[in-house]
């Protein structure tokens, strides 16, 4: 059996992790980060910085080479952002300041931290630095303040909720969702963050330097978000996949459609490496991008499974977390987050909705 070791660089006693051909890595997702960050080597002056969570815990990535460094993400407050920047100096002086910063597409957990490396060259797609502006931190700070004021009022948010009833918008819904916004974000600090936007943007395919490195960017978005792109090491056999990859648990589709996300994990198939550090989750190979892949052309089947035998797409898109084989269970029903499944299966059903049928 093939397999390789990286060691862990700092994280107390955590053992090492093993990336084995033809098996999935399972993370320890839960509703917030309850297990320390762990900063991890993976390859010449390349690491994985891997956080433990749920919704907002994602993963970041740092390369040095000759002087140089490239920062594959900033994270989704200041606080997580200082800490794992903090790290990356004890591990290497190279990364005291990042020349340059990639962020892989427009969630705020990949690019909210940005105020904290101004002076660098910040980089994305064109597509994801527009994305960027359409949801502040201050706006999200609102929102999930909101969340938890409301959370409080116990009994009377079922008055609130009512109100849909007789149209008075937004904030029956947000009633309604309150205890669940605050048990996703509640653990963030959105105050005093400042949207720091892309300093250079390009289309399709960008190359880089960091010291005797070459670095590829490439887009493949709209797929999980409008501009995601994947950041590929050619020398190390690394690359850091942003959120085509969900490690070990429910992808989640803002975007899409669906055969754009396939597509993308076609290309990261095509690609040669041994080690990808997915958007959120453990480490994985290219096990993980099948496993992803899978989902979501199982999804397309079914979808249009149901929308031929005249199914409703609510009940066609809950046909895919149902048993799918005579062995038992699908590999992906364990997946812990399942609540993202929900905004999955309703970008899904945009395959269905072009078909006349379910117009």
């Amino acid at each position: 059996m093939l397999c390789f070791s990286r060691r862990v660089v700092h994280s107390g006693k955590l053992p090492e992790i093993y990336v084995r051909k033809e098996k999935t890595l399972k993370a320890n997702f839960l509703s917030g980060a309850k297990t320390a960050p762990e900063l991890r080597e993976i390859g010449a002056g390349l690491f994985a910085y891997v956080q433990h969570g749920s919704w907002g815990y994602s993963n970041a990535g740092l390369i040095t080479s000759g002087g140089a460094s490239l920062l594959v993400d900033t994270l989704y407050d200041l606080a997580l952002t200082r800490s794992m920047l903090d790290e990356m100096r004890r591990a290497t002086p190279l990364s005291s300041t990042p020349n340059i910063v990639v962020n892989t597409h427009a969630d705020g957990d990949h690019c909210w931290g940005n105020q904290l490396v101004r002076g660098a060259r910040i980089i994305s797609s064109r597509s994801a630095a527009l994305e960027m502006r359409e949801l502040s931190p201050k706006l999200m700070a609102t929102l999930v303040g909101t969340a938890r004021a409301l959370s409080r009022l116990g009994p009377a948010r079922r008055f609130l909720a009512s109100l849909s009833r007789i149209r008075v918008p937004r904030l029956p819904a947000l009633a309604e969702a309150a205890e669940f916004v605050v048990e996703c974000f509640g653990s963030f600090n959105f105050r005093g963050i400042e949207l720091t936007q892309p300093t250079e943007r390009f289309d399709g395919r960008l190359t880089l330097r960091v010291g005797d490195k070459t670095i590829e960017l490439v887009e493949v978005g709209p797929a999980h978000t409008k501009g995601d792109l994947f950041v590929h090491v050619p020398s190390e056999r690394v690359v850091f996949s942003g959120d085509i990859l969900f490690a070990g648990s429910h992808p989640i589709m803002w975007q899409g459609p669906v055969e754009n996300w396939i597509r993308a994990c076609d290309r990261l198939l095509a690609l040669d490496v041994d080690v990808i550090v997915p958007g959120h989750g453990p480490l994985t190979d290219i096990h993980g991008v099948r496993v992803t892949k899978d989902y979501w052309e199982r999804l397309v089947v079914l979808t249009d499974r149901g929308r031929r035998a005249g199914a409703s797409p609510q009940k066609s898109r809950g046909r895919h977390y149902k048993k799918t084989s005579a062995a038992g269970r699908s590999r992906t029903d364990s997946w812990p987050t399942w609540t993202r499944s929900g905004v999955s299966r309703t970008a899904a059903a945009r395959v269905a909705i072009r078909s006349t049928s379910w117009r």
